[in-house]
């Protein structure tokens, strides 16, 4: 069964630092998402986020994909790609048009977002999200939906979100070099969001903080809107490096002890409870208290959460999410990050889990999933909706490949 143009499936790739994340999902009529196919794949050729190895991510792509494959009993045509990365900008905007016939038409609004995005950005700088947070009809505020109203004089805020150039090339190419076409390209922490935000959260106004391997992203969602969004290039890749240097253990043994063993508050953690850390060449291997290693952990994830709090402040929203903070992410689920986090923000903390969503529920129900199990809800609200301003990444991807294939063809 091949699943590139029927509208009943559809496919979403994370490609993390850490891992590479391929799911496969089926969309009933009505509209329940059931997930069929997960893959997943060492990822090696990336950091912070931005691929710096052609070949060895677009090997971990195929793996990742071959196992989802392999597990929905489908062939994968397209997928919904995610992008983060210190690349990534954001700035809100506002447009003005006035009203044709005296009744929002789908082309006004089209217009006044058209409007909204005309900003300055740099040549390197490509445009990945338009996305509406409210509409302002004559000077009737907070309108979510204009479409049909009458006025003379339609404005919209929006958000626009633009990513490097090079980095959406580079998806594009190792996605292709797989055999794939790309249909969607979705940053990383709207498609978490997606995943683990309940409406009454968004509506209320709340903070999402991605932890993953190279990069913690975050999203601020305020009266239902998108508001704000960051790159933060510090995440549980720092924390397993801090736990080689101060232990003295390669990586691949402090990434095992860090999910195994860690604890992000040291009063949570036992000073009986004795950990075995591997040495260096033909060292014998040490002992350690656990809490001695939540001593190496705390400081690191303590300085993340100051960050976070620190862009919160210099933005203005931090007494603007009431319904708190919600952590997501692999590096997430440590012990003791909710409760430091609850501690450092002085708000109600809960880890984020993927909801909305039916199949595989022992596995997805996992921090770790919570992006590419966004990306396949996300790529399910694109294909349904109307108007479609944030696909520009894919009308330029799919010319870069147009393009790449006339050269190609003719030299």
């Amino acid at each position: 069964m091949t699943m590139g143009g029927t509208s009943d499936f559809i496919a979403g790739l994370d490609i993390g630092t850490s891992k590479v994340v391929a799911v496969i999902g089926r969309i009933y009529p009505d509209g329940v998402l059931e997930i069929i196919g997960l893959g997943t794949a060492p990822s090696r050729g990336l950091k912070k986020g931005v691929i710096v190895n052609i070949e060895a991510t677009v090997n971990a792509i195929q793996q990742a994909i071959e196992e989802a494959e392999l597990m929905a009993g489908c062939r994968v045509q397209e997928v919904c790609v995610g992008i983060a990365g210190g690349h990534v900008r954001s700035v809100n905007s506002h447009g003005i048009v006035a009203i044709k016939d005296r009744e929002v038409q789908t082309s006004d609004i089209e217009r006044v977002i058209d409007a909204a995005q005309a900003v300055a950005m740099p040549a390197e700088q490509r445009t990945l999200h338009v996305i509406p947070q409210e509409y302002i009809i004559d000077n009737q505020v907070g309108v979510r939906e204009p479409h049909g109203m009458s006025g003379v004089r339609l404005e919209a805020d929006v958000h626009i979100v633009s990513c490097g150039s090079n980095a959406l090339q580079n998806i594009e190419k190792c996605v292709s070099r797989c055999g794939l076409s790309v249909e969607n390209i979705i940053l990383e922490q709207l498609a978490s969001s997606q995943a683990v935000l309940a409406e009454d959260e968004r509506e209320l106004g709340v903070c999402l903080v991605d932890i993953g391997g190279g990069t913690t992203d975050i999203a601020v969602y305020i009266e239902g809107a998108i508001r704000y969004t960051a790159v933060i290039p510090i995440a549980g890749y720092q924390v397993t490096n801090d736990i080689a240097m101060s232990l003295r253990t390669p990586t691949h043994y402090a990434e095992d002890i860090k999910t195994k063993h860690a604890c992000a508050l040291q009063s949570l953690a036992s000073p009986d409870e004795i950990i075995k850390v591997p040495s260096v060449g033909e060292r014998p291997p040490s002992d350690l208290t656990r809490q001695a290693l939540a001593e190496v952990v705390e400081p690191r994830y303590e300085e993340l959460f100051d960050i976070i709090l620190g862009e919160l402040r210099r933005q203005g929203l931090e007494n603007a999410i009431p319904a708190g903070i919600v952590l997501t992410g692999g590096a997430s689920k440590i012990e003791g990050a909710v409760e430091l986090a609850e501690e450092i923000f002085n708000m109600p903390v809960r880890l984020g889990v993927p909801r909305a969503v039916t199949g595989l529920q022992d596995v997805i129900r996992n921090p770790i999933y919570a992006t590419s199990i966004g990306l396949l809800q996300y790529g399910h609200r694109e294909r349904q909706s109307d108007i479609m301003p944030r696909r520009k990444p894919e009308m330029f991807g799919g010319v870069f490949s147009k393009v790449s294939q006339w050269i190609r063809g003719h030299f």
